[in-house]
């Protein structure tokens, strides 16, 4: 690689500071709910939660799993998402990958990073939308109250008898959303002073 590739392919001081900021919001993530789901009902107008951070689950899980029971569902519990297992670690190793890639400075290594995040958040997405379609769709046929299968979505609202449930992304996966905006920034700046 001569002088000038290695030129076009070095970022700033500005670009470095703001991978660094990712790597920051990245990390600090894992100590915020990434995704929760809310139900209402007539019986319970503040709403019970289902809270998902990546290493656990929070919420009135005991009293949503009580109330599913009457509809066939699977009990929610962290036993059955084993991701909570190494979903940390993972989110920890971006986070390094993005410190690692500040201080390099690359062009390239920034390419990556984006392109390992991108391919993350969509492996994600997948894999909550199956959770979810797995909970919605495999009702027990013996159970007291009977409803049609149905997938509860990612963001937005749904209703199941007489519970409304709203599904929303926690600040934890804002943070991450906020990361993957500032890396961008870099690609856009530097190629604007060449």
């Amino acid at each position: 690689m001569n002088d000038n590739s290695r030129k076009k392919n070095k970022l700033s001081i500005t670009s470095s500071v703001l991978i660094g900021l990712a790597a920051i919001l990245i990390g600090a993530s894992i100590f915020f709910p990434w995704w929760k789901m809310v139900f209402y009902a007539p019986q319970y107008p503040e709403g019970l939660n289902i809270i998902v951070y990546p290493n656990k689950l929070a919420g009135e899980i005991d009293i949503i799993n009580g109330l599913n029971h009457y509809i066939g569902m699977s009990n929610f519990g962290e036993e059955n998402f084993p991701e909570l297992a190494y979903l940390v670690y993972l989110i920890a190793g971006l986070a390094v990958l993005a410190l690692v890639t500040a201080i390099l400075r690359n062009k390239k290594v920034l390419y990556g990073l984006i392109s390992v995040i991108a391919l993350g958040g969509l492996a994600g997405i997948l894999d909550l939308h199956f959770a979810l379609q797995k909970y919605g769709s495999n009702l027990d046929p013996k159970a007291p109250i009977k409803i049609d299968p149905f997938v509860p979505p990612i963001i937005g609202e749904n209703t199941v008898a007489n519970f409304i449930t709203h599904s929303l992304l926690g600040t934890g996966i804002y943070f991450v959303i906020a990361a993957f905006i500032l890396l961008f920034i870099p690609l856009w700046k530097d190629r604007k002073i060449k």
